[in-house]
């Protein structure tokens, strides 16, 4: 029997919260789909329900592949007790169970009849099938290509950090060759060669792969077809020809959207026109013909009827338009220019025998005024300090860092400082203008809804609080922008927006981010931070057609 996955007609909630509201989708066997939406929108809830984690509120889920289902958590959930070798034999336990079944068979076949002999035979198909012999040897090929060829198999899983336990558990999955693999970001904590590795190894998979990622460059190498977890209209759409064809389809429908807009605009001025001029303009003081009062006043009544019906229906369809607006298409994204005679000159920040700890040594680093500096390095290397340091949040305990202009700071973590503040409180807070303007530059963004604007910001996802963060980023002029993984957090279509910008953006940029093609599309000085010392890099160039 082929691979089946299916939902049909299925609605899930969490508490009073509905996520997926009578939604249907099916996978082709051999398919590779990427899973893309906003944070919360459901994502891991979809392949929790594939997986028969979890089960739905109402319709039908239909997982069913001989070969094996494989499910990659986004946060690992493997014991602390329990080595390395025991979390490659649990994942490997169904692969395990097969090869003891054939060695008891084996012994056997000698005096057994000819159903014994084929129950060994079909058992032997589908042990082959998966690769069985060798699993072991996947199990090697997957630590390395991972970076873990050096963990003992003796270790305690409690000793991995965070990013050894991820790439383990997908090195388990891969090596254990389900016929349908489930990831939850499976890119996180990968290195460029990992992640290489990994995107050939999903590409040579014969069986069916649902990926949830928001690593552009994984999902177009990787994926078929791509599904959106749509939060607004709770439901999934399905996108062919992969994620170009994604990103073809979403700008096809912004030029719909803006069509649409501009249809609604032409129609509700033209029937706002005939429902105010139509009356006056027919009829009114017209000379009677041959004094015959009679026929005159027949004809003006049978124009007057006819003039106050086309009135009536001109306002009856302005009403009905006017009650369903299609909204105006959010203008894309730009950065504000620090207002007068142009952005400052000159060095904008400058370090001088910067210490912070054992964190961060900094012998000398600038950054003057239109320059754009990409910060790269390892996790816990010391480039969110460089950045804290360049934006006066972390003072350094040697050496002196100056400053000019106007900075602004995008934060990797957004901190939640008033957590009953209302989120149109917390975005107008420094702002000038009057509420209302401050309101209508926050819906101008996109960013987010009317419905929005008065949610407790402590009641904001990780994904709505860096939006509010680039709400108030992109509404205060400045000099020089410090943006530590502006992309964390964000939807695929949001971040290419907020790369538009940033390649319009003329004043200096000082960026962190393992975002592989933002960085791809970047131009200018590169600086890594290398066992906690800034190491000077060249210029470069970007490797897209479009640079930031």
């Amino acid at each position: 029997m082929p691979t089946q996955l299916s939902l049909n007609d299925v609605s899930v909630s969490r508490g009073d919260r509905l996520l997926l509201d009578g939604v249907s989708l099916s996978v082709r066997p051999g398919e590779r789909i990427g899973i893309v939406g906003e944070n919360g929108a459901g994502k891991s809830t979809l392949l929790k329900l594939l997986a028969g984690m979890e089960l739905p509120d109402d319709g039908r889920v239909v997982a069913v592949a001989h070969g094996g289902i494989g499910y990659l958590r986004q946060t690992p959930g493997l014991s602390p007790d329990h080595t390395v070798a025991d979390a490659i034999d649990a994942a490997l336990a169904e692969l395990r169970a097969m090869e003891q079944r054939l060695r008891t068979l084996e012994a056997g076949l000698g005096a057994s009849g000819p159903e014994a002999l084929a129950a060994y035979g079909e058992l032997l198909t589908a042990y082959e099938a998966r690769g069985g012999y060798e699993a072991d040897a996947r199990v090697d090929k997957a630590l390395h290509g991972l970076g873990l060829a050096h963990m003992a198999r003796d270790r305690p899983l409690g000793g991995l950090s965070g990013g050894e336990q991820a790439r383990l558990g997908l090195a388990c999955l891969v090596a254990a060759a389900p016929e349908v693999m489930l990831l939850d970001e499976p890119t996180n904590h990968l290195d460029g060669a990992a992640l290489h590795w990994l995107e050939e190894t999903l590409r040579a998979h014969p069986g069916t792969v649902l990926a949830v990622s928001h690593d552009r460059l994984f999902l177009r190498r990787v994926a078929t077809a791509v599904v959106e977890v749509d939060a607004d209209r709770r439901t999934l759409v399905r996108y062919g020809g992969g994620y170009e064809g994604f990103v073809a389809e979403r700008a096809a429908a912004r030029r719909r959207w803006e069509q649409a807009y501009e249809r609604w605009c032409a129609e509700t001025e033209a029937l706002a026109e005939t429902a105010s001029t139509t009356a006056r303009s027919v009829a009114q003081g017209r000379p009677m013909k041959d004094g015959n009062k009679m026929a005159y006043d027949r004809d003006k009544g049978r124009v007057q009827s006819s003039v106050s019906s086309r009135v009536r229906n001109a306002r009856e369809r302005l009403r009905r338009l006017q009650e369903e607006p299609v909204p105006r298409p959010p203008e894309p994204l730009r950065f504000a220019a620090r207002p007068g005679t142009g952005t400052a000159a000159g060095t904008l920040v400058s370090l001088e025998n910067v210490r912070v700890g054992e964190r961060l040594a900094v012998d000398a680093l600038s950054v003057r005024a239109g320059e754009r500096l990409l910060v790269h390095g390892a996790n816990g290397a010391g480039k969110s300090t460089l950045l804290r340091l360049m934006a006066g949040v972390t003072t350094p305990d040697e050496g002196i860092v100056s400053r000019r202009g106007r900075i602004g700071y995008l934060a990797q973590e957004i901190p939640v400082n008033r957590p009953a503040e209302r989120l149109l409180d917390a975005f107008r807070r420094g702002l000038p203008g009057t509420p209302e303007e401050q309101r209508a530059l926050l819906l101008s963004y996109g960013l987010f809804r009317e419905r929005d604007l008065h949610v407790p910001v402590g009641s904001l996802s990780a994904g709505q609080r860096r939006r509010l963060g680039l709400a108030r980023l992109l509404a205060r002029p400045a000099d020089l922008l410090l943006l530590d993984e502006p992309a964390n957090h964000l939807a695929l279509g949001l971040v290419e927006q907020l790369e538009d910008a940033l390649a319009a953006w003329a004043g200096a940029l000082v960026i962190v981010s393992h975002d592989r093609a933002l960085r791809g599309r970047f131009t200018g000085r590169q600086c890594e931070i290398r066992a906690g010392r800034a190491v000077a890099g060249q210029e470069y160039e970007a490797a897209g057609t479009r640079s930031i």
